[in-house]
């Protein structure tokens, strides 16, 4: 069959277009190579890169204005704060999972449940590591795997600092994306109840039988920075037990928020709640 020429020719542009952007791209990468021993010139960057210098020009100044660059008059330019920023994300992932594992695995030896580690990433919650448990109950996560915050607890207790503005954009955006299961003011009740005891349940809301008792990580700063969830199937997890569990599961976070440099007293404010 004869392809079209005018389709022929829109896949020859996009093909095109695809193969620019990843040269770019991949410049972009090297330019950064060039920049990590300290400042260097326009001129020289110009000519290790092997490019014109306005191509260099036009380049650097797209990442100076990402952040990943910064220019210093008289000496050129050098790293800029987006990537010490993503540099200090990186490593602070890498140890809080180096951290929590002994506690989780404690955790899940103690519980016989199934014990999961995560963090923000954007809207969603983001599982860092998972402990399997010793029942016969079937998880479905993974690491790597991302969940919605509103009906998931480990999301729930990543949030808990945040503004009810905040907590209503979840719920609304998520429910919207889903059918609908649970009424908001009855989830915004329970959330308000998790933001005052430090901890946050997932009453079945993600997954049919499946409830968890998660609370959150801070750093030295009191920040929230992760979260623990400790799950399974609800025939183990009734009312009682998981009230029981809630301070195991705080406990356990709170060990690993001290061992990230956390002390009692350094949670910060609240913001104010937006209704």
């Amino acid at each position: 069959m004869r392809q079209n020429p005018s389709n022929s020719e829109s896949s020859e542009r996009e093909e095109k277009s695809k193969s620019q952007g990843s040269q770019t791209l991949q410049r972009g990468l090297d330019l950064l190579d060039q920049v990590v021993d300290g400042p260097i010139r326009l001129a020289d960057l110009s000519g290790r890169m092997g490019l014109t210098r306005s191509t260099t020009h036009r380049l650097a100044n797209a990442l100076v204005e990402r952040g990943f660059l910064i220019f210093l008059p008289r000496e050129g330019y050098q790293l800029g704060p987006k990537l010490l920023q993503l540099g200090f994300l990186a490593q602070s992932q890498t140890d809080v999972v180096r951290i929590a594992r002994p506690h989780l695995e404690a955790l899940a030896t103690a519980s016989e449940d199934v014990v999961h580690l995560g963090r923000l990433d954007g809207d969603q919650a983001l599982y860092l590591d998972k402990i399997p448990g010793r029942r016969r109950v079937e998880v479905s996560s993974r690491v790597g795997d991302r969940q919605p915050v509103s009906s998931t607890g480990l999301g729930k207790a990543l949030l808990i600092d945040e503004p009810e503005h905040v907590w209503q954009r979840h719920f609304k955006a998520e429910q919207a994306a889903s059918n609908p299961k649970v009424d908001y003011a009855l989830w915004l009740d329970r959330m308000r109840s998790y933001a005052i005891t430090g901890r946050a349940f997932d009453l079945e809301e993600n997954e049919d039988q499946i409830r968890c008792v998660a609370a959150p990580i801070r750093d030295a700063s009191g920040a929230i920075v992760a979260a623990i969830s400790l799950s399974s199937a609800a025939q183990y997890m009734d009312d009682d037990r998981m009230a029981a569990l809630s301070d195991d599961v705080r406990a356990t976070a709170q060990h690993i928020s001290s061992d990230l440099g956390w002390v009692p007293g350094a949670n910060p404010p609240r913001r104010p709640l937006r209704r």
